[in-house]
């Protein structure tokens, strides 16, 4: 724990909705975690800074706070650095389907990976398709992603999901999240 931490109270995830500013000392799974749980109890007015290196905790507890675009998906999780959509299981290389951005392609048949990040100003995201070296071929910005296909995982900031889905859906929420830093 950072030194100007030390003194602070802590609170498990059930305890942060009572804060007026939570400080996530931890992994961007680990803001998502907390993000998500804001979103679920309607209180995205709670300022929420991240502390991933020592040096940025004094800015986490006198920073101001800005409102920046929430990413979430169809299922209510929130991602703060990327999701991805891969093959369905160990054996596949590929996902085959289609997605969108907003209201333009993405892609069409088979792919090897496509990967969304929320970004700091509107219209709230980007979405690649993925070369078979998991490096973005063109990012297209946008509101929503939408894919539809045979079989993919999603994985959120790190964490897969429990098993392959048909449809999946990333989008900015209608409400921002108050970002300290």
């Amino acid at each position: 724990m950072p030194r100007a931490l030390r003194e602070l109270p802590t609170v498990d995830l059930d305890g942060v909705t009572t804060a007026r500013r939570v400080i996530v000392v931890g992994s961007h799974a680990d803001l998502s975690a907390v993000l998500t749980r804001l979103l679920r109890e309607d209180r995205l007015d709670v300022e929420v800074a991240h502390v991933r290196r020592w040096g940025s905790a004094r800015r986490a507890l006198r920073g101001t706070a800005t409102l920046v675009p929430l990413i979430r998906d169809d299922t209510g999780a929130v991602i703060t650095q990327a999701g991805y959509w891969l093959p369905p299981s160990e054996d596949a290389t590929t996902i085959v389907g289609e997605a969108t951005v907003d209201d333009t392609l993405l892609f069409d048949g088979e792919v090897t990976a496509v990967r969304v990040e929320p970004i700091d100003e509107m219209p709230g995201l980007r979405a690649a398709v993925l070369s078979p070296r998991m490096r973005p071929r063109r990012w297209i910005t946008g509101r929503a992603v939408q894919l539809g296909t045979t079989g993919a995982m999603v994985v959120r900031d790190g964490a897969p999901g429990p098993r392959p889905v048909r449809r999946s859906t990333f989008y900015r929420h209608f409400h921002g999240w108050r970002r300290v830093g």
